[in-house]
């Protein structure tokens, strides 16, 4: 019975679109090559379903870029039909009263049913769906040229004592150690991934979720600083304002030998028709736990029925099975969805989601700070600016963690 009211509520949705031509102007920060080719799998799906489909690409800083144009285009009442947000930036949209309500598909589409509930739960907005989810990355990664590796009889490091050893072994060799891109929010990334191994689940998600003053400033604090200022020295002097798939195209083609950063990596190393496990190598930062960091579209309040139809159709094709496996099979993350079957994914996929699924068990499946999931925008670039002037100066650790501590209640 449940099934066909699913069905009617589904059939009476897509009458409604019917009478309308869906359109969607989309902006989002999908520019690199695996994630282009990722963001024209849904294209195809919309414009398959009659839906006319624009363009808004903004490259650059991770969003940052995008959350610019998406500001001055909110302000001059000009909003986008669907923006790619995510975290507690959708919460502070709906706070301004511009983000539509699209819970009648969630509903017809039974998303409840199929979504884990901690990420269910950053979609909506006082109770009503207000985006889709798309996607869940894993940010605390490990990537490695495999050839380079092997020819220096380098293992995949398991911690960070291992890890600091290879690099000196392969920077006497003349290579590269770490492939890294000197913009704010890759600092961010490494920064988060040193955490979580260097204090934990529990200490993680006291400084950066719960902002506990003293995890902050603790003597563990201090060791990740230590260690952020022994990898820049692994890095090359060219990596100021570098983009982070440049990075990886250096592990690629054998320039560097690591680079830390989530599995969208993994998206441009097989857009590059490199094969896991053979060219490539995958593994979780030293530390337990699983730093998540999940892609979604907000659905702005725009007039005309176009736009609605298009809103519409972009929520259920967003979040239906077909779009959940092709995309993240292009993207290098994992279906948000929990009934995909992963038997077309990679090795590196099926650990990401086995890894999931224990740390959502033990209690250590954790959001980024780094990429928008855990704070607002305040508190986390509070942070991110402590991390980057650590890493770009001569800081020491002891000052970075007492500004990290005044940073942080400075923003609140």
């Amino acid at each position: 019975m449940k099934a066909t009211v699913l069905t009617a509520s589904t059939l009476a949705l897509i009458a409604g679109a019917a009478l309308a031509e869906p359109k969607a102007e989309v902006l989002h920060w999908w520019t690199s090559g695996g994630e282009a080719k990722s963001v024209a799998v849904l294209q195809q799906e919309f414009a398959d379903k009659g839906g006319v489909w624009t363009d808004m690409p903004v490259a650059g800083g991770g969003g940052d870029a995008a959350m610019t144009a998406l500001r001055a285009r909110v302000l001059s009442g000009n909003a986008p039909t669907a923006v790619q947000l995510k975290g507690p930036a959708i919460q502070e949209w709906y706070e301004e009263g511009v983000l539509a309500d699209i819970s009648d598909v969630a509903e017809a589409q039974g998303w409840a049913d199929v979504l884990p509930a901690s990420i269910a739960g950053h979609m909506k907005c006082e109770g009503t769906w207000c985006a889709a989810p798309v996607n869940v990355h894993r940010v605390d990664w490990i990537w490695a040229n495999a050839e380079v590796l092997a020819a220096n009889d380098i293992e995949m490091p398991t911690t960070w004592e291992e890890f600091n050893a290879a690099a000196e072994k392969l920077q006497a060799a003349g290579i590269i150690p770490l492939a890294h891109g000197g913009q704010a929010w890759q600092d961010a990334t490494v920064f988060e991934a040193v955490a979580l191994g260097i204090l934990g689940a529990d200490g993680f998600k006291k400084a950066f979720v719960d902002l506990d003053e003293a995890t902050l400033t603790s003597p563990e604090m201090v060791q990740v600083f230590d260690q952020m200022r022994t990898l820049r020295g692994y890095v090359d002097p060219n990596f100021p304002g570098r983009d982070w798939n440049l990075a990886t195209a250096m592990v690629m083609n054998g320039e560097a030998a690591f680079q830390i950063m989530g599995d969208w990596a993994k998206g441009e190393f097989l857009a590059a028709g490199k094969t896991p496990g053979e060219d490539f190598l995958c593994a979780s930062v030293p530390g337990d736990g699983f730093l998540y960091n999940v892609d979604s579209f907000a659905m702005f309040d725009v007039s005309g029925d176009d736009a609605k139809a298009g809103q519409e159709l972009l929520a259920e094709l967003i979040v239906g099975p077909s779009f959940q496996k092709v995309f993240n099979l292009n993207k290098g993350s994992i279906p948000v969805r929990t009934d995909v079957s992963l038997e077309e994914f990679d090795m590196c996929a099926k650990l990401s989601s086995e890894d999931m699924t224990a740390s959502a068990d033990n209690g250590s499946l954790l959001p980024s700070y780094a990429h928008g999931m855990a704070l607002r925008g305040a508190q986390s670039g509070a942070i991110t600016d402590v991390v980057t002037q650590h890493f770009n100066s001569d800081m020491s650790s002891e000052d970075a963690v007492q500004a990290l501590a005044a940073a942080v209640a400075n923003s609140l």
